[in-house]
């Protein structure tokens, strides 16, 4: 069932899109407001899936209503309808946000079309936002510990912000997770996150990866290619391990950052992007500036806000909370039933020295839901687990 709203202070109109959409599909459920005023305070206290809107009305017209709209429920698409001497407006509307416009007299299929592809819009628009909680949750630090709770504090007030964030931390400890909740949690979420990890890329490829390269920039380069910063504009950049990061590919960075450009190897040509970098890495970057091996202005320009992850060994009583959410994801992933771990086994789960962290923990625990019994013992953990 598809909720529609029709706003259009001529009634000869209202009633022949009414009759239109009804009879054309027996799912649509078609209101009706005879002005911006009543069609805004129905969609105030309804839920609709679709507005189509007359511009020219008494009381509030059609560009006010799809203003107020796209401030307070934006993901409903509304389609303008325009008079003859409208169209400088209609267009004016799409700028605004309108998902499209039809003109009066509405042609019959122009109007079908229209409505169809703006319901299909809608329709992706909710399997997002449903995939996007799906994936949010894949990437939920998990825990409440003071450490913890510190960090999705600091997680909430920076990520509405364009502030630069470095995450900091053992290899094993989530700092990816960190990445992907600032990025899921602030304005650009509609856009793409882009991770690079720059220990993985090799030290003369690192900057065609991020940059990109034009046709004929070195022997390999047989196209002309966008790197990672044109990839992720308008979104963000999660440089991983920027601490393996060349000198020459930081002096690069460091321009990205305090002008907004980029340009790509062997090219001439300067690409604006507008990109939030969020970074990482598992060094201690101060003695890597003293050792000649980091640039002091690119930790600056970087380190706006400072995140640091601890160690698993610093955060033992999440330790009972993570074995039950890895429990419960591996079943999910394996389709097997979820596995309890006998009290007595997450106590000597939690005396054990984590040096691989998070990571090491994930590994043991699937190890045991593979190994063990119904129920995860002592015993279990001693045999298939032990330190």
């Amino acid at each position: 069932m598809s909720k529609i709203l029709i706003i259009e202070d001529e009634a000869s109109i209202r009633r022949a899109l009414v009759k239109i959409l009804s009879e054309e599909n027996d799912t649509y459920q078609v209101d009706e407001a005879d002005d911006g005023a009543a069609g805004l305070e129905k969609i105030k206290n309804s839920d609709y899936d679709l507005v189509l809107c007359d511009i020219k009305m008494p009381k509030l017209d059609g560009v006010e209503v799809l203003e107020e709209v796209k401030k307070i429920k934006p993901e409903i698409p509304m389609v303008m309808i325009s008079g003859h001497g409208d169209m400088e407006t209609a267009i004016h509307t799409m700028r605004l946000g309108a998902f499209d416009y039809i003109s009066k007299p509405p042609d019959l299929n122009r109007l079908l079309n229209t409505v169809s592809n703006a319901l299909d819009k809608k329709q992706l628009v909710v399997e997002n936002k449903i995939l996007k909680k799906k994936v949010s949750k894949n990437y939920e630090k998990v825990g409440e510990s003071e450490a913890i709770s510190h960090i999705k504090v600091m997680i909430d007030k920076v990520a509405q912000t364009e502030a630069r964030v470095l995450i900091t931390g053992p290899n094993g400890t989530g700092k990816e997770l960190v990445a992907h909740q600032l990025h899921e949690k602030s304005e650009r979420s509609n856009f793409p996150l882009i991770e690079v990890n720059c220990a993985a890329i090799p030290s003369e490829l690192i900057e065609s990866e991020l940059f990109g390269h034009v046709k004929g920039a070195f022997t390999s380069a047989v196209k002309d290619r966008a790197g990672k910063f044109e990839a992720a504009d308008k979104g963000t950049i999660f440089l991983d391990e920027i601490g393996d990061m060349s000198l020459s590919a930081q002096a690069k960075v460091l321009r990205a950052l305090q002008e907004s450009m980029i340009t790509r190897v062997g090219a001439e040509k300067d690409i604006k992007v507008d990109v939030r970098v969020v970074a990482a890495t598992n060094k201690d970057l101060k003695t890597e500036i003293a050792e000649g091996r980091f640039r002091e202005d690119l930790y600056h320009r970087l380190a706006v806000i400072l995140i640091k992850v601890p160690p698993l060994n610093e955060r033992r009583d999440d330790i009972p909370a993570l074995i039950t959410h890895f429990t419960e994801k591996i079943a999910s992933e394996q389709g097997n039933s979820v596995k309890v771990f006998s009290p007595k086994a997450i106590k000597l789960l939690q005396e054990y020295d984590w040096t691989g962290n998070i990571r090491e923990l994930r590994n043991v625990v699937e190890r045991l839901i593979i190994l063990g019994g119904s129920e995860i013992s002592e015993t279990d953990v001693k045999m298939f687990a032990s330190k």
